[in-house]
């Protein structure tokens, strides 16, 4: 069983810059690909960057290429997501997530992401 502790999220002013990190337990971030979504309030979970355990190919939304960053340090099992020029509408709780397979399967309790206007 995988357990993933995200961390990192915090009150950022528009423009700015957070790093965060999801922590990995009971496996290796090197055996899954890793993701990570977010959820604004009232809104669905969305997709916003991946990276590929076997290739090491990284995968965003358009609404964040250029400027969220996916990395993982195997070393440290730990994924993080430089996210970079952050814009108001990007206030949500995000998650950090472990694929098994075809789906997402495990996932961290989220960090909140606050960016004030």
């Amino acid at each position: 069983q995988v357990q993933l502790v995200e961390s990192g999220g915090g009150l950022v002013q528009a423009g700015g810059s957070l790093r965060l990190s999801c922590a990995a337990s009971g496996g290796t971030v090197s055996s899954y690909d890793m993701g990570w979504f977010r959820q604004a309030p009232g809104k669905d979970r969305e997709f916003v960057a991946a990276i590929s355990r076997r290739v090491g190919i990284t995968y965003y939304a358009d609404s964040v290429k250029g400027r969220f960053t996916i990395s993982s340090d195997n070393a440290k099992n730990t994924v993080y997501l430089q996210m970079n020029s952050l814009k108001r509408e990007e206030t949500a709780v995000y998650y950090c997530t472990a694929r098994a397979g075809a789906t997402y399967a495990y996932w961290g309790q989220g960090t909140k992401v606050n960016v004030a206007s």
